[in-house]
């Protein structure tokens, strides 16, 4: 095996293994905050659940790749007006909040600079909330658009 990995077209086709590889574990594309969830599961891991009392309310569930389970919820036309996560790790607050990010991370730091910390925060925006809290390998949070989200359904709704 030493003599095939010296040479070069071994080389370049064990790259090319790897990079096939990589590009199958990369999460699927998923809309974001404001935008509108697909109809259908866009990968084997995801369920559509509903707990809700409210039926034109949808939800869908996945794990994501640190193994946090999030929660998408979305108008029964398929506007997505919330997030909910928990798990061992973060998720990746820029991919699920979007065009929102910039407006969370704004406030964000302005809270940092004068609280220190944000283990256990409120980033309230007239146009998304998001409440984040936890410590090492227990992360909880929820993430929603005031304006956008439905008649019946509070914030506490939202587990």
């Amino acid at each position: 095996m030493k003599f095939a990995m010296n040479c070069p077209a071994m080389r370049a086709a064990a790259a090319a293994g790897i990079s096939a590889a990589l590009l199958l574990t990369v999460s699927p594309v998923r809309a974001q905050l404001g935008g509108t969830m697909s109809t259908t599961p866009s990968a084997a891991s995801e369920a559509i659940v509903n707990d809700l009392a409210d039926a034109s309310i949808r939800i869908r569930g996945w794990t994501d790749e640190g193994g946090t389970t999030i929660r998408e919820y979305a108008t029964g036309d398929g506007l997505i007006f919330a997030y909910t996560w928990q798990g061992p790790t973060m998720p990746n607050l820029d991919r699920l909040l979007g065009e929102y990010k910039a407006s969370y991370r704004a406030k964000a730091t302005a809270l940092l600079a004068t609280a220190g910390s944000l283990h256990a925060s409120r980033v309230a925006q007239p146009d998304v909330i998001v409440d984040s809290g936890g410590q090492m390998r227990s992360y909880v949070g929820r993430a929603w658009l005031p304006a956008v989200i439905p008649p019946g359904i509070s914030p506490a709704d939202l587990q």
